[in-house]
């Protein structure tokens, strides 16, 4: 079976990788079919053949779920389309402070809804009273 994946290259913790098509009974530094890019993690840069990747698709390539990601994620050059994280993890106290704060503010929303919804009913009271005199 044919599949596309990985092949690690660089050295120690700085990988490199080639996006290769490769027999999987081979070993992950075998000898490839075809390269169709490269991929370096470490600063997101990514060089793809989308189109021949695809066509080995076709062909009944499985891609790994890695490089399926990377496929999904490439536009038409074969450059990758990088989405930063733009939410921040907080501390635990700061995820507490923020919870009591909304939960405060739903309280104080349920409270403004409670007396507006106690005044219209006063009102319309008043002058059934009125008109009874």
């Amino acid at each position: 079976m044919v599949k596309i994946r990985l092949k690690r290259l660089g050295y120690k913790k700085n990988p490199t990788y080639r996006i290769v098509v490769i027999n999987d009974v081979q070993k992950r530094e075998g000898r490839p079919i075809c390269e169709l890019g490269h991929y370096n993690p470490k600063t997101k840069e990514m060089q793809l053949d989308k189109a021949t990747a695809l066509e080995w698709i076709s062909k009944g390539a499985k891609p790994s779920e890695t490089v399926q990601y990377l496929i999904n994620n490439c536009d038409d050059e074969g450059k990758l389309i990088y989405k930063q994280k733009t939410e921040k993890k907080l501390s635990k106290k700061a995820l507490a402070k923020l919870e009591a704060e909304k939960e405060a503010k739903a309280q104080a929303a349920a409270a403004a809804a409670e007396a507006e919804a106690e005044t219209p009913a006063a009102e319309e009271a008043a002058p059934a009273e009125a008109s009874a005199e």
